[in-house]
């Protein structure tokens, strides 16, 4: 499997900068192998990691479980 290191402060930067979503970056990374992104802060230590997965449906049902559990967190105030 394929590691991808991104900084996160950079990467949700640019995201902000391009007014796109993380998701349609991980979209077109998709080629029918799964790759884990890693993410770093800005001392290289890992935040979190993510798993992509070969094709495009399964990362959507990701992104609704993702904005699930935000929304959950949200609403209760975590």
């Amino acid at each position: 499997m394929q590691k991808i290191e991104i900084q996160a402060e950079q990467f949700f930067e640019l995201l902000k900068l391009k007014d796109t979503s993380m998701w349609e970056i991980f979209a077109q990374m998709i080629d029918g192998n799964e790759k884990e992104i890693i993410f770093l802060d800005n001392e290289n230590k890992i935040l979190f990691n993510y798993v992509l997965p070969a094709e495009k449906e399964k990362m959507e049902e990701d992104r609704k479980e993702f904005s699930k559990e935000f929304a959950d967190k949200l609403s209760s105030g975590n």
